[in-house]
This record gives C-alpha cells, structure tokens and sequence, in this order.
C-alpha cells in the first residue's frame, strides 16, 4: 500500500468516527490557538513598553545624597557650576544633554479653592527629557525661562483639585494661579503619566526667585542624557569623573551624590515580560499535552476496535511496516488537522483582539503575531500526533494475525 492510499484509508477512518475525531482534536484545537494568542499578546507588551520606556534607555539621573556619606562629613549640594562642568564636550564627550531641576512642596490657590503639590522647577528642554507631553496650551518657552517669567504647567490631577474633575482644560490655560504668594499664569497642562499628576512646573529661574529660594544656586536633580543607549555606561563614567572633581571626591566611598541609569531597570522589566510570555505559553502548552493524551487514547482505542481487520489484512500479506504507518497516519493526520484549526482560530483571535482591544481598553498593548510562534505551534500539534501514535500504531503492527482474527 503506497502512501496516497494508505492517507485515504486513513481519511475514511476518521471520516466513518467523525463525532470522535472532532471531539479528540478539541484539545490540540484549544492548545495551538492558545499557544499563538499568548505569545502574541506577550510580543505586544514586550513592543509597548519598550515604546513606552525607550527614551529613558539613555537617561542618568543624579541626586545629591542624602544624609551624612559613608566617608564622614555632610553631603555637598550640587550646583549650577556642576552643571556648567557637565555640559563641556571635552570633559563629557558621551553626554548629549544635561537638564537641572529644583524641586519642593508648594500651596496652590484658584478662587477659594486651595490645594497642595510639588513643585518642579526646570529648564526648556525637561519635557522632552523627561518623556512627558502637554495636553492643552503650551510648554514655556527660551525667552520665558530667561526672563525668569511667572508661567506655570500643572498637572491632571492638580488641575482637578482646583478646578474639579471635569474642567475645561482649554479655559484652564491662561488663567492665574497662585503659587505660596505669588500669581502665575497658567500656560499648560501636562498630559497624565499616572504617577506624577499632582505637580506644578515652572521655570528655574521663577522657581528660584519666587518660591524654593536661590541658595547658591542648589541644584536638587540633574538628568543628564547620553548620546545613545549604547554609550549609558561611558557617560555615567563621565558624570562620575566631572562630580568627583567638582566636589573634590577622593575615592568612591566619599561620594556625596548618587548616579543612577534606567539601562538596568528596563533590562530587568524586559526580562520579567519575557519570563511571563514564556510561562503563560508553558501554561497554554499543556493543553496541547492533554490533546495528545486523548489522541493516544482514541489511537489505543481505534486498534482495539479495529483488530479482526489487522488480522484479516496480515493474514492476506500486509506486512508490518503498512500496518504502523497506517495508524501513524491517521494519529498525525488527526492533530494536524487539529493544529490547523487551532491555527487558524488564533490567528483569528489574535487580529480581532488587534483591533478591538484599542478601543476598549486604550492602555491594555496590541497583541503582536509573527509567524515563528504559529508555525512551532503547527510544528508541535504534528509532533504530539507521531508521539500519541506510536505506540498504539506498533501495538497494532506486532499483532499476530491468528490471534488478532480470534479476538472478540
């Protein structure tokens, strides 16, 4: 019996059981659908958080330490002339930009309304450093931060302290807003990031001058950005150099500062993504597992049912090799049809989720699909079908035909 026969004998037997058949493939169905879902969904937040977080791949925050340092004496603040000693290309070849900040607590009033916040008091460019957006009116400009002027960008959630919940966020820009016991201008309101909503940023210079105070010029916060990613750890050498000089630091037990690269933390969440997509497929594979078991069940019991016919076909000279590629046949073509199913089912689910999930939940990632995963998935169903045969097929293949045509 060649191939092309023994595929259509094959093929009349699942077709004469079809109700098992289609019950058996369920679990191979089930699984590679499964398998092809999660690891899409898995790509999709692995993408969007490497799109949330990519520009802080090359950010170093620096803070002045806190408390006495291990070397003994107090912590020197960092200043203005730090900064200045930061941005010298020579000394700092890898670094690309370096944005100081100044921060504190103040009491915002709007009308009768008065509420807390902290207060950020930056440069130009510390939104784009610091990856945040403006959702109404407008970032302050170069001739606003050098004239010291009295602008201010609050955030959501302080907006909706003074204002309420429902404010009109385009009448919120432009009004007046007082800051302690000063009168700022409204110019912008930050897009929510979740985290840092209730805030008020102004620039440095106004900062200074009207709410935290000059003193020496302190700087509280230093975001410093290298070139690339790839050049995170020759410009963190580089600020440490720079800083130990500055504040005539002798050996690394005596810094007074502390330096800090998101390169470790989005390679340590990278890491944990992957380890859930890894897990949550292991726990996707297992239905495949328990597909393959009902397939060698139903191939065990196929043989029994089936055994006067094996006797029959090796008493007229079928030899041993037809009979175990008959059922072996059979075993791979009943998870492989399922697999394909299962294909096609996951790869309907995966674009549909593609596409409804953004709408329903805006935050929740895209699921990904690559073809890798679907076709490992195909791959498998095949696998578990020669594994769930074999022995069943050899079973049926060392049947001894006198015994096999006397079994009731």
């Amino acid at each position: 019996m060649n191939f092309g026969e023994t595929l259509l004998a094959a093929l009349r037997s699942l077709r004469s059981n079809r109700l098992r058949s289609v019950l058996t493939t369920f679990g191979i169905i089930i699984g590679v659908a499964a398998v092809i879902v999660l690891v899409a969904l898995g790509n999709g937040m692995k993408a969007g958080f490497d799109a949330q977080f990519s520009a802080l791949g090359n950010q170093i925050t620096v803070t002045q330490a806190t408390g006495a340092v291990p070397g003994g004496g107090e912590a020197r603040n960092l200043t203005d002339s730090d900064v200045t000693a930061l941005r010298n290309p020579q000394l700092a070849p890898d670094i690309a930009s370096v944005t100081p900040s100044v921060t504190g607590t103040v009491t915002l009033t709007a009308g009768q309304t008065q509420e807390r916040a902290s207060l950020v008091g930056a440069t130009e460019n510390y939104l784009d450093i610091s990856d945040r957006s403006i959702a109404a009116g407008s970032w302050f400009s170069s001739d606003q931060e050098s004239g010291n002027q009295k602008v201010a960008v609050l955030g959501e959630q302080a907006v909706g302290l003074l204002y309420g919940p429902n404010a009109n966020l385009n009448q919120v820009v432009g009004s007046d807003v007082r800051l302690n016991n000063t009168t700022f201008t409204v110019a912008g309101v930050l897009t929510p990031d979740g985290q840092n909503d209730n805030v008020v940023m102004t620039t440095l210079g106004a900062a200074r001058g009207y709410l935290v105070g000059d003193d020496n010029g302190k700087i509280d916060q230093i975001i410093v950005k290298s070139t690339s990613a790839d050049t995170v750890n020759q410009a963190t050498d580089e600020v440490t150099s720079i800083l130990d000089k500055q504040h005539d630091i002798r050996t690394p037990v005596d810094r007074d500062y502390n330096v800090h690269s998101f390169t470790s933390l989005l390679t340590q969440r990278g890491q944990f993504i992957d380890f859930l997509t890894v897990f949550t497929t292991a726990v996707a594979a297992i239905s495949l597992v328990v597909g393959g078991i009902g397939v060698a069940n139903i191939m065990l019991v196929a043989v029994t049912e089936r055994t006067r016919e094996i006797g029959i076909r090796k008493a007229i000279g079928a030899r041993r090799s037809a009979i175990l590629k008959q059922f072996l046949v059979e075993a791979v073509l009943l998870t492989g049809l399922g697999g394909l199913v299962g294909v096609v089912v996951g790869v309907s689910v995966t674009e549909a989720a593609g596409l409804v999930l953004p709408s329903l939940v805006p935050s929740f990632p895209t699921p990904e699909l690559t073809t890798l995963p679907v076709v490992i998935a195909f791959a498998v169903s095949l696998g578990i079908g020669l594994l769930a045969g074999g022995y069943p097929a050899n079973r049926a293949a060392g049947l001894r035909p006198i015994e096999a045509l006397r079994f009731e």
